[in-house]
């Protein structure tokens, strides 16, 4: 496997393994493991400059660092729940899934992976089955979970237990973190949810 993306899986890991929850251990010891099919590398995605540059935005977490020399082998695009959202919402945000039942990491019980939002932009009020947990690698975002919002910065892990509501508008740099499902996974509870601050993405 390419060196700078291992490098990048095992700082990963042990970011997770700091979450103090039994399912953020075990999908810490899944990102340890080998792949059972290497990534291949592919052209840039659309959004390969902004998230090259959110990661070496000042206070960014260490890990952070890692992902430009590994952007070739980011499967970025790979959203479980992009085919529920609506058209459009792929303008303002991109994920790169590394963990879960279909890959490239296998998991039948966890998912994983990377997410990037553009400045300012807004991902309406939503929920799911999966329970959640965020932890922003760089940049900020004014986050509402459970109706109430605060800004959250680089370092911040955000816990969404099942079918919490929540919402965030990315800062003025933009959004970079992992993501972390847990609990029944299933894309098909993702759901948007009325929001009263948004009538579009």
């Amino acid at each position: 496997m390419e060196i700078s993306l291992n490098k990048l899986l095992q700082a990963l890991a042990d970011l997770v393994a700091t979450e103090p929850r039994p399912e953020a251990l075990l999908t810490a010891a899944a990102l340890r493991r080998p792949m059972t099919q290497p990534i291949q590398p592919s052209p840039p995605c659309d959004m390969d400059s902004d998230i090259r540059a959110a990661a070496r935005l000042p206070g960014a977490v260490d890990a952070a660092a890692l992902i430009p020399a590994a952007q070739p082998f980011l499967p970025w695009g790979s959203n479980p729940v992009a085919h529920l959202q609506p058209r459009g919402f792929g303008a303002i945000k991109s994920a790169a899934t590394l963990l879960g039942p279909e890959g490239p990491i296998l998991s039948p019980a966890f998912r994983f992976g990377l997410y990037y939002q553009r400045p300012d932009s807004y991902y309406a009020l939503h929920d799911h089955e999966a329970a959640e947990t965020y932890t922003i690698l760089a940049g900020s975002a004014l986050w509402t979970a459970g109706g109430r919002s605060s800004w959250r910065n680089a370092g911040e892990a955000i816990h969404h237990p099942a079918r919490m509501p929540h919402a965030f508008r990315a800062g003025s740099d933009g959004l970079l973190a992992i993501w972390r499902w847990s609990g029944d996974i299933r894309p098909e509870t993702y759901r948007l949810l009325p929001d009263p601050e948004s009538t579009a993405p």
